[in-house]
Order: C-alpha cells, then sequence, then structure tokens
C-alpha cells in the first residue's frame, strides 16, 4: 500500500495517540500497549496486547508433568513487568515524550510512521526479556515481538500475543490449514480459506487447550456487539496477516487462564469476550502413547533460545 497520507500525532501525558483514515490508536506508556484500537468506528480492545506464554494443559501435558516442570509460564502469563518504553518517529528516536518533554510539541503533528517499543520482564527465576514494537502507517500496524533466550529457563509453552476484545464475536475467517491443528498435528490439515462460526470451545471431558490454527497467513475477526449504550452497529471486521512468515492463532472466548481453572465445563465463566492470540511458537500436543510421554524434542519450544516474529493489524 503506497502510504501518502500521513498520520496525526498527539502526544498526551501518559498516552500517545495516532490517528490515521478511518481508524486510531492510542498507545499508553505504563501499560505497555496499546489501550485502545479504534476501526470502523468500533473499539477493538478490552486490555492492552500482552506477550503470552501459557496454553491451557492438554490430558497429555498432564498425563507427561509438564506441568509440574514449566508451571513458572502460568504465572509469566499473568503478571509480567514492563521496564521500559521508546518512541521513534519516522524512523528517528526521540526522547520519551513525557511531562515536561511533551510540551514542546504543538496540535497538529503529524508523521508518515511513528513506533514504540515496550520492554518486559518475566517473574520467572532467572527473569527472562521480552520486545513488542508496534509500528504504526497508513496502512495500519505492525506488530514484531521477541523473546530473548534465558538460560536456566524449562521450556515454554507458547510465545504470542494475547489480544482480548470487548465483545464477543460472531465467528472468524482465516487462510491457513482446515481445522485444529498443532506443530505435530499438521498433516491432516488442508490449506484453504475457512469460516468459522462463533468461538467454539472443543467439548472435552475437562476443558483444555483447543483452537488452534497453524501456518496462517491472514485471519479476520467478525463483530456485531459492542460495549456501549449507542445502537448496535452491523457487523464489522479486523483482520490480521501475516508478515515475513505465516504465523499461529486462536480464537476463543477464554483466556488460558480460564480454561485452566475449569475442571468442567459448566464451570466456565458466561462468553462475553474474544481472545485473539497470534503465536510465534506452540509447542507440539503429543499423545504418543495414552497421553503420557512427553512431546518429541522436534515439538519442544526451548526458553533458552530467542523467538521472534511478526504480524499486520489491517486497518
Amino acid at each position: 500500500m503506497d502510504c501518502t497520507n500521513k498520520l496525526q500525532i498527539v502526544f498526551g501525558d501518559l498516552t500517545l495517540g495516532v490517528k490515521g483514515e478511518g481508524w486510531h490508536v492510542i498507545f499508553n506508556y505504563s501499560r505497555g500497549g496499546i489501550e485502545s484500537l479504534v476501526s470502523g468506528g468500533r473499539e477493538w480492545l478490552y486490555r492492552a496486547p500482552q506477550p503470552t506464554f501459557w496454553r491451557a494443559l492438554t490430558d497429555n501435558d498432564r498425563g507427561s508433568g509438564f506441568h509440574l516442570k514449566s508451571g513458572c509460564w502460568l504465572a509469566a502469563d499473568t503478571f509480567i513487568r514492563m521496564t521500559g518504553c521508546s518512541v521513534a518517529v519516522d524512523g528517528e528516536a526521540i526522547a520519551m515524550p513525557m511531562p515536561p518533554e511533551n510540551n514542546k510539541y504543538t496540535p497538529g503533528q503529524t508523521a508518515q510512521s511513528v513506533a514504540l517499543t515496550f520492554a518486559f520482564e518475566t517473574l520467572t527465576v532467572p527473569a527472562a526479556k521480552v520486545a513488542v514494537t508496534y509500528t504504526a502507517t497508513c496502512a495500519g500496524v505492525n506488530v514484531k515481538a521477541k523473546y530473548f533466550g534465558t538460560e536456566g529457563l524449562p521450556q515454554l509453552p507458547v510465545f504470542g500475543l494475547r489480544m482480548i476484545m470487548p465483545t464477543h464475536a460472531t465467528g472468524f475467517t482465516y487462510e491457513g490449514l482446515s481445522g485444529e491443528t498443532y506443530p505435530d498435528r499438521m498433516a491432516g490439515g488442508i490449506p484453504g480459506v475457512y469460516e468459522v462460526e462463533g468461538l467454539p470451545v472443543t467439548p472435552y471431558m475437562v476443558p483444555q487447550d483447543c483452537g488452534m490454527h497453524m501456518d496462517t497467513k491472514w485471519v479476520e475477526v467478525r463483530r456485531n456487539t459492542q460495549l456501549s449504550n449507542m445502537a448496535q452497529a452491523a457487523e464489522s471486521s479486523l483482520k490480521i496477516t501475516m508478515d515475513d512468515k505465516p504465523f499461529a492463532f486462536s480464537c476463543l472466548p477464554y483466556t488460558a487462564e480460564e480454561l485452566e481453572n475449569a475442571t468442567h465445563h459448566e464451570e466456565l465463566p458466561p462468553a462475553r469476550r474474544t481472545v485473539l492470540c497470534v503465536y510465534g511458537a506452540v509447542r507440539g500436543v503429543g499423545g504418543i502413547d495414552s497421553w503420557g510421554s512427553d512431546v518429541e524434542e522436534a515439538y519442544h519450544v526451548s526458553a533458552e533460545q530467542d523467538h521472534e516474529f511478526s504480524f499486520n493489524i489491517a486497518l
């Protein structure tokens, strides 16, 4: 896309607003990311996106004792420390635009691109570092996430970015492999474009991780409700596209922690949100011998190695 239209920028005290044609985003320095993303007149975020490291346990995870080896990533998924933020405008780093530095900016500021990089540190021992960079242009927002490998940490369940949307989606469409796929369960997946109605949760006896889709080129989430007393608008959508390589994703009405806390489906809370997770690394599910043996080594996700991925939020 030819980005000839400039972005409008507003330098707030704790926020940085970026407005394009028909959309705007607000970055929050203290919350570590985008706190508001409005496209097509609809708010698409209920919480600022956060790095995610945990997927709900599967039967095989429990049988192999994976949770006893890697349980620290559940805490890391729930709590994470933001350690810093940097801002660049049109490719040039600027001083952090917080008071009083932001007072030098006047209304009507514009740019071709704005990039914010948020640094995080996990609560694991030892701590691991993560960096998430958002680059806004007239085409939308490019997102790059990097996990820095740290010696001494157990295997990761996943590494990705979790986005929680305000209301329950009516469904989603994606281009990738058919059905539910994992790194060691891709052989039966058929490439194509697939439409999914609602946000189905696989009815396993015990709620567990489900709905993973590997090797995805794009996913488009549809909603027709909003958290507002205004009249509900017609259905609209938000599209996530691949950057340099395909990604994995899940789109469910629950976080991994909500699935983890339920031993039966009736214990799950009412489905009121949409939890879209985009992943750069996913551990396999195993299931070699009655759900007990460890996942084959080729499908492990080492926490001692770097992991990096990127995608685009098309606006």
